[in-house]
């Protein structure tokens, strides 16, 4: 099994936490966010880790050199495209089932380890809750998604996608295609989201919900949601490094 981290990004809007390092350098709670995905990836025998990077990218080429997991791919382009264009650079190393995550977002193992069961062909952590703006909200019916977009309006999610995912290894062809095919309908600004809802609507896969149940997990865009990560951690995280 292989994992892709999306890694690429500024962090700009959590000021002077990403001051001369990577937003997953970010510590929380002693451990830098990179280190927790690291982690989890290692306890779940992943066998091969691709880091998608642009900003600081030299930081993550130091931590391949002592990994022999992982690989580095610079995506040189980080500046003028959302993470699909960071996907797209990352993509033509997929060859097996994988673990799709961001290198900003961590979460409890009891989440981690539905992604590794791989109960449909790409399946999908859903916080079931009441959604924001900022939210990659999804809609489902009965147990499967049909909509995941940023755009939905809010009264109309049924939850949030926490931007962890797995993916037989069946579906990287097509999620290929479809990444090939908005990146040449020049929709730079999509987001990865973007190629899971072409195959909701053009192909025939399984894609499921896997529902969060109240574990841990967070998303570190703004300082609050660092504040938040840093008071809330739950004891399964850190025990991570015991």
């Amino acid at each position: 099994m292989q994992a892709i981290i999306m890694a690429a990004g500024k962090g700009s809007r959590l000021g002077s936490l990403t001051e001369g390092k990577p937003k997953a350098f970010v510590p929380v709670n002693g451990k830098r966010l990179i280190d927790y995905n690291l982690r989890l990836l290692e306890n779940y025998n992943i066998d091969e880790i691709i880091i998608v990077t642009g900003y600081q990218s030299t930081a993550f080429d130091k931590l391949a050199a002592d990994n022999k997991r992982i690989k580095t791919v610079f995506n040189p382009f980080y500046e003028m495209v959302n993470v699909l264009g960071s996907f797209y650079m990352g993509m033509h190393l997929l060859q097996d089932d994988f673990i799709y995550l961001h290198a900003d977002t961590i979460c409890e193992p009891q989440i981690f380890e539905k992604l590794v069961q791989m109960a449909s062909d790409i399946t999908l952590p859903v916080d079931f809750k009441v959604c924001d703006d900022e939210a990659m909200k999804v809609r489902s019916e009965n147990g499967k998604i049909v909509q995941i977009t940023k755009k939905m309006p809010n009264e109309q999610a049924d939850g949030e996608f926490i931007g962890m995912a797995s993916f037989r290894k069946n579906v990287i062809p097509k999620l290929q295609a479809k990444t090939k095919q908005l990146l040449m309908e020049k929709e730079f600004s999509a987001y990865f989201e973007s190629a899971i809802q072409r195959l909701i609507d053009e192909e025939d896969f399984d894609i499921k919900e896997v529902p969060t149940e109240g574990a841990f997990w967070a998303e570190i865009d703004f300082v609050e949601d660092y504040e938040n990560a840093v008071s809330h951690m739950p004891r399964g995280l850190t025990e991570l490094f015991v």
